[in-house]
Formats: C-alpha cells, sequence, structure tokens
C-alpha cells in the first residue's frame, strides 16, 4: 500500500475530476432530484407500440381528436437519487480512464480487508429473518403489551417505549423497529387526544433505534465495514461498544423527557379493539382500508388505527420460529468469529444464508399451508374495498345535485357530537381482556357554552369499532353472504371476477401481456405467500448498488491520491492533540460526514480507507501509533456513523429516507428543517456523552504500547 501515500498524482487532471464528482455524487445523495430529457412523439409511440405488439405492455391509449393536437415531444424524467448517482459517477469516471479494472475489482469484491460483497449479503440474510420476525407481529404486539404498562401515565409509558426499542434494537437492528416501531407511533399519537404533536414520540424511536444498532456488529452494515477493515472480532467489538453506548441510552433519556420535549402536550396517554387481521394480506382490511387510504372517512381511519394498536395480529408460530432462529444465529456468528484467529478466517454470511433459507422455507411453508384462508380474506376485503369505491364514486356523481346539496345543509346544520369531542383513552390490564374507557370532553376547537348542557362532562363506553363488513353492510353494500360466496368463487377458480369486470369494457379488450401476467402472478403470491412477499418488498435491496458504487469511488479516491492526503491531514491532528482529540475529532468528524458523504455507509468507507492510510504513514515512517490512540478513534468512528443517522439530514441513513416515507404514508410530515431543528441538541448531547465514556474506557483499558496489528 505504500506506493498509495504518494500525494503528488493529486495534481493530475483525472484526480482533480475524481475529486469534484466524488463531492457531486453526494450533493445528489443528499438533495435528489428529476433530469427532464425529451424523446420525439412518433419514437416515443412507436415503441410504446412495439412492446405492445410483442405482448409486452397493454395497448397505449389513443387520446379523442377533440383534445387538441398533441405536442411533439415526449418529456421523460431520469431520477438522480442515492441509487442512480453513484452508478452514474462510476460510469462518467470509467469513461474518462480515471479508474479502471483494479478500481472496479477492490470496490466490489474488495481489499484491505473489506469485502463488499460479503457485507451485503451479510446484512441482507440477516435482515430478511428480522424483518420477518416483524411481518409475524411480534414488534407490535410486544409495542402493545409495553403500552398497557405504561398504564395511562405518560413518562412512564415514554420511559417503558424507549427502554423496549433500545432492548429490541441491539439485537435486530435499527430497520425493523423502524419498519414496525414508525408506524405504531404514528397511530398511537393520532388517536390520543393529548398529543399535540407525534414529535416526541417519533424523534425518540427514531435516535434510540440507532443508539442500539451500535452494539452489535450484525445490527448495521456501517459495523460490519469497521470490523472488516480493522480485524475486529464481533464479540470484541460488543465488549468495546457496549459501555459507551448504554451510558449514552441512560442519560439521553432524561434530557430527551424534562429538557428536549418538556412541554407536557407532547408527552400524553394512548388506545383500543377488533379481531386482529393479519396486514400481510392485501386487503385485509376491507372497504374500510379504503377510506383510510383516501382520507375519506376520519372518524374510521382513527378507529382503524386505533384497532391496530389495540388488538394488533401476532402469528405466533412465526414470530417464535423467527425468533429462535435469530438467537441461534446471532450466537453461531459471535462464537465462531470468537474461535477463528482473526475474526474473519470464514465470511459470516457462511452463517446467516443458510438461516435465512430456512426461515424462507418456514414462510414459504406456513403460506401455503394457509392459502385458502389468507385468499379467502384477501377475496372478501378486494370486494369490500371495491365496493366502497364505488360507492364514495357515486357520492362524488351525486354531490352537485340541487337535492343532494339542500340535504347536506341541512345535516350540516344538525349538531354532531362527534366533531365536539376529543378522545382520550385509558387502558388497564386484567386477566383475560383489556379494559378500555373513553373520556369525552369539549376539544380545543369548541365552544362550551354553546353545547347541550346534559352532553358536557358526560362519559359514554368507548364505541364498538366496526368491522369492514358491518361498514360495507351500513353503507348499503354487498351484504357479508354474497361477499362471502364471490370470495369462494374466487379461491376455487383462481379468477376474481368481480376485478375482471371493474376494468371497465376498454380493459376488458385489452390482450394478455407480459405485465398483466407479472400482475396477476404478484397478487396470486401475495394472496398465497403474504408474509414472503411483505418480508422481499421490505428488503433494503438499493443498499446493494449504492454500496457497491460508493465503494468503487472511495478506491478511485485511494489510487488518486486524496484518501492519502486527507490520511496526513488526521495525523498531524492527532500529533497535536492526542487521544482525546482522537476521540473528539474522530466522532465529529464521522457524525458530520454522514450528512454528506454518502449516508453513514458512505461516510464509514471513506473514514476507514484514511485510517487504514494513517496506518500505513506509521508503518512507513516506523513512528507507532500508540494502541489507545489507535482503538479510540476507531471506536470513536463506530459511535459517529451510528449516531450520525439522526443528525440534520434525512439522508444520513437508509434508515432517515425509510423513517421518513413510513411517516408520511401516515400523514405525518417531517420537514428537513425540522428534522435537523430537533436532532441537533440530541446528537450534540449522544456524541457528548459517548465520546466523553469512551475516552475515558481506552484510558482504563488501553495502554500507550505501539499498536500492533
Amino acid at each position: 500500500m505504500a506506493e498509495n501515500l504518494d500525494t503528488e498524482q493529486i495534481k493530475d487532471w483525472r484526480s482533480i475530476i475524481t475529486l469534484i464528482i466524488f463531492v457531486l455524487t453526494n450533493i445528489v445523495v443528499l438533495f435528489p432530484f428529476h433530469i427532464p430529457f425529451y424523446i420525439p412523439r412518433w419514437l416515443h409511440n412507436a415503441v410504446l407500440d412495439g412492446l405492445a405488439a410483442l405482448r409486452i405492455i397493454r395497448r397505449r391509449e389513443i387520446p379523442p381528436k377533440n383534445n387538441g393536437k398533441p405536442s411533439l415531444l415526449v418529456r421523460l424524467n431520469l431520477p438522480l437519487n442515492f441509487v442512480t448517482a453513484p452508478l452514474i459517477a462510476d460510469l462518467f469516471l470509467l469513461a474518462i480512464l480515471a479508474i479502471g479494472r483494479q478500481e472496479v475489482h477492490d470496490g466490489t469484491v474488495g481489499a484491505d480487508g473489506i469485502s463488499p460483497i460479503d457485507i451485503l449479503v451479510f446484512f441482507l440474510t440477516l435482515a430478511y429473518i428480522a424483518i420477518s420476525i416483524d411481518a409475524s407481529g411480534l414488534i407490535r404486539y410486544l409495542a402493545f403489551k409495553v403500552l398497557q404498562k405504561g398504564d395511562g401515565v405518560g413518562h412512564r409509558l415514554f420511559f417503558y417505549l424507549y427502554t423496549f426499542f433500545f432492548a429490541l434494537g441491539s439485537f435486530i437492528g435499527n430497520d425493523p423497529i423502524i419498519l414496525s416501531g414508525t408506524a405504531f407511533l404514528a397511530y398511537m399519537t393520532r388517536v390520543s387526544s393529548n398529543i399535540v404533536h407525534p414529535r416526541a414520540w417519533i424523534h425518540s424511536q427514531f435516535a434510540v433505534a440507532n443508539i442500539a444498532s451500535a452494539i452489535l456488529v450484525s445490527s448495521n452494515p456501517t459495523n460490519l465495514v469497521l470490523a472488516g477493515a480493522f480485524n475486529i472480532k464481533f464479540l470484541v467489538y460488543t465488549v468495546n461498544m457496549i459501555v459507551p453506548v448504554v451510558v449514552t441510552a441512560i442519560v439521553v433519556f432524561p434530557f430527551l423527557l424534562y429538557i428536549i420535549f418538556a412541554d407536557e402536550s407532547l408527552i400524553p396517554r394512548k388506545p383500543g379493539a377488533n379481531p386482529p387481521v393479519n396486514p400481510n394480506i392485501p386487503h385485509a382490511r376491507g372497504g374500510a382500508e379504503e377510506e383510510e387510504e383516501e382520507g375519506v372517512n376520519e372518524e374510521n381511519g382513527t378507529l382503524l388505527s386505533l384497532e391496530e394498536i389495540m388488538n394488533p395480529f401476532l402469528d405466533k408460530g412465526g414470530a417464535a420460529f423467527g425468533a429462535i432462529i435469530m438467537a441461534a444465529t446471532l450466537i453461531t456468528i459471535l462464537a465462531i468469529n470468537a474461535a477463528s484467529n482473526s475474526g474473519h478466517d470464514r465470511p459470516v454470511f457462511w452463517v446467516t444464508l443458510p438461516a435465512a433459507f430456512v426461515m424462507l422455507c418456514w414462510d414459504l411453508g406456513t403460506g401455503w399451508i394457509h392459502r385458502h384462508e389468507t385468499r379467502r380474506i384477501a377475496a372478501v376485503g378486494r370486494q369490500q374495498h371495491e365496493a366502497v369505491k364505488a360507492e364514495r364514486e357515486h357520492r362524488k356523481s351525486l354531490r352537485n345535485s340541487p337535492e343532494q346539496n339542500a340535504q347536506e345543509n341541512i345535516e350540516n346544520r344538525q349538531p354532531r357530537t362527534t366533531d365536539f369531542f376529543s378522545k382520550s383513552l385509558k387502558i388497564t390490564s386484567q386477566p383475560d381482556a383489556i379494559k378500555i374507557t373513553m373520556d369525552t370532553r369539549p376539544s380545543r376547537d369548541c365552544d362550551e357554552t354553546s353545547l347541550p348542557a346534559p352532553i358536557l362532562g358526560e362519559k359514554e363506553p368507548f364505541p364498538e369499532v366496526q368491522s369492514p363488513s358491518s361498514v360495507s353492510k351500513a353503507s348499503g353494500e354487498l351484504d357479508v353472504t354474497t361477499q362471502l360466496e364471490k370470495a369462494q368463487s374466487y379461491v376455487t377458480n383462481g379468477i376474481d371476477s368481480e376485478r375482471r369486470a371493474g376494468r371497465g369494457q376498454e380493459d376488458s379488450n385489452q390482450p394478455t401481456t407480459l405485465v398483466s401476467l407479472c400482475e396477476n402472478a404478484y397478487v396470486w403470491l401475495q394472496e398465497t405467500f403474504p408474509t414472503v412477499t411483505v418480508v422481499l418488498s421490505h428488503l433494503p435491496f438499493p443498499l446493494v448498488p449504492f454500496a457497491l458504487a460508493m465503494f468503487v469511488l472511495v478506491q478511485a479516491l485511494v489510487t488518486k491520491g486524496w484518501v492519502p492526503v486527507f490520511a496526513y491531514g488526521w495525523d498531524h491532528w492527532v500529533e497535536k492533540t492526542g487521544t482525546v482529540g482522537a476521540v473528539g475529532g474522530m466522532g465529529f468528524l464521522s457524525a458530520i460526514l454522514c450528512n454528506f458523504a454518502g449516508t453513514n455507509i458512505g461516510t464509514t468507507i471513506l473514514l476507514s480507507r484514511v485510517v487504514q492510510a494513517w496506518q500505513e504513514i506509521h508503518n512507513v515512517s516506523g513512528i507507532p501509533i500508540s494502541d489507545r490512540t489507535f482503538w479510540a478513534t476507531v471506536y470513536s468512528m463506530a459511535l459517529g456513523v451510528n449516531f450520525g443517522a439522526f443528525s440534520t439530514a434525512f439522508s444520513a441513513s437508509l434508515a432517515g429516507l425509510l423513517w421518513r416515507d413510513i411517516l408520511a404514508r401516515k400523514y405525518i410530515r417531517v420537514g428537513s428543517i425540522e428534522f435537523a431543528r430537533v436532532n441537533l441538541p440530541i446528537i450534540a448531547i449522544a456524541m457528548a456523552v459517548g465520546c466523553t465514556v469512551l475516552i475515558g474506557e481506552v484510558y482504563i483499558m488501553r495502554k500507550e504500547t505501539p499498536y500492533d496489528a
């Protein structure tokens, strides 16, 4: 690696272009956008017609002539985001010969202890097991049990949920916590009247999930990169990280509760019940699902959310089997890794890949065994889904009629008690059931003096949550018997006649195409193997092209002399500041660069190469790095790249992008400025505490003897 320490090559124009491309790529990852480009309409139509003639896609719709003459050009959009930008950057550098075969090989197959393909296979296979456990409903169910333990006390519930997310995130990583925990909190806060904004709950959950992911190597791909780059055994990594992380979690909690989110309106109470339904089955919630998605009936949507919190679906067999597989996998990995000489004699995915395959077989087997039940539920739900859509369209068509407007005016003059009250739910544990009561009080938007006297202060039992079937019957739709008959016809014949009839005359004349076959196959897979399809849809597959492309980009910086330049700068900093400066400097750099260097994964790749170059500088000079300073640098980097996920930008981690998207689907919009403003004090406290504890740890456990790789 000595030849890579030559910094003179940064004067070459290709080296300058490589650095510029790296910076621009990370800016695009931080601020994704689309590039519009135009093609002739005749070419666009010719391509579509050719694909339709080959039965790949459906025939295109020809607009009627009275709509005017269409433009001569068709606009298409090229997305530039965290997937496409690094790929385009690599292709550009290849085109100008700034990188070649060696950089591509080292950035994908691996070099200097970092094996990208091994890391990605390990992470994806372990993620399958974790997300399968999540799909079984275990996390939602456990969160519900934690909700019961809160027993109406906001601060106690906040503590229980904080502890729960930290404990679970330590073992299965942050992604499953974000997948289920975020939706759970969104529902819980929406149905609690005394939560003005869910800010305290969702930001605390996101922060603690990423704090917890720093404990185990398997919990975050950044930890895998670090362990591979510096030959760290998994158990040794955990031993060095567990104290700073746990102390950070303990200290951060009171700051969150009593300083950052001290407003009482942010720390409130919670929600309550209907027969549980497997949310992995498409249209399992029937017509009520359609109303929730469209926002037509806000009260019904609230009750639906409440139902998912108070009576969550739990696949006991899948949850138990998944937990056993996950525990056995982690124990086996730690045992084999600890027994090896270097900690990396065999790729760790040799353990996780068979375990994920066993979990996949279980999910396929249970899906096939229960296929008749899941298909029936999906078919009934689809009938109700379409019935609600048809009813809504019918209401829209009548809305402009004079009679309908007159009727609506009359109804609007009538007092609606549901508009005057906000609901506060109280949950108490009983041996066999949950007791739910609801206090009805005038809402903040209502004038109490305008209400009838008997209504004020009135208490009534929690209204029964209507099932999808009862909702449909109340709306005058198909009754349950008819729906069941049609569902049975669908299950036995394998054809959803209602869906086919609902396409319209034009669609029914369309020939069978490859796209339609794929759509039907996907629907069949959803209804036959709901867990497998949901888990595969949630796996972070975009991580693969992103990580591999970022590895190649960083390898280009290595060969073009930029990483040695950064390493010399880091060496000068450590010489002047010592071990304390190494911890503070690397902690600050790693946390900040997560926002500007291609998420925390890109930051870990870049800084690992810098530290490796720093090692080589001292190997060449003959002046060794002290054991204390070296490991202080490495473990402060581990803190920074994990904690940096909750800093100033969503793109600081892929988990942040996932978190934002889940909240958006639950009608909770978190802006970029709000994300940075809320997280800045949290990341400042977390990094200050973590780095302080780490400094004390390395001074106790490490000595000033030379570091020996």
